[in-house]
């Protein structure tokens, strides 16, 4: 599986505050909605400037990995089961030798 790495570069300038003023058009409120579309406008080119970094892996990596993940499943199981079934069987020993 192959990984690059690159780093992040912020191109987008954040713009100068304006002044408010009282009553007009640059209510409090007002301001506060366009400052959140501002926001969610640049989370949102961060987010796709980001997803063009990523490195997806391969469909024969994926193959590979759900493999090893399926067969360590496997193998847990299996043991889980039997060391479960080895203790069940000491313990009924264990508890028919202090009835007897």
């Amino acid at each position: 599986m192959s990984t690059t790495q690159a780093t992040k570069v912020n191109t987008t300038p954040t713009p100068p505050e304006r002044p408010r003023e009282q009553g007009g058009p640059g209510t409090p409120w007002i301001e506060n909605l366009r400052d959140r579309f501002r926001r969610a406008s640049q989370f949102l080119r961060e987010t796709r400037a980001e997803m063009k970094l990523v490195v997806w892996p391969t469909p024969t990596d994926v193959r590979s990995t759900t493999l090893v993940v399926i067969m360590t499943t496997i193998i847990f199981a299996v043991f889980l089961w039997a060391v479960d079934t080895g203790a069940s069987r000491i313990v009924l020993r264990i508890i028919k030798a202090l009835h007897s």
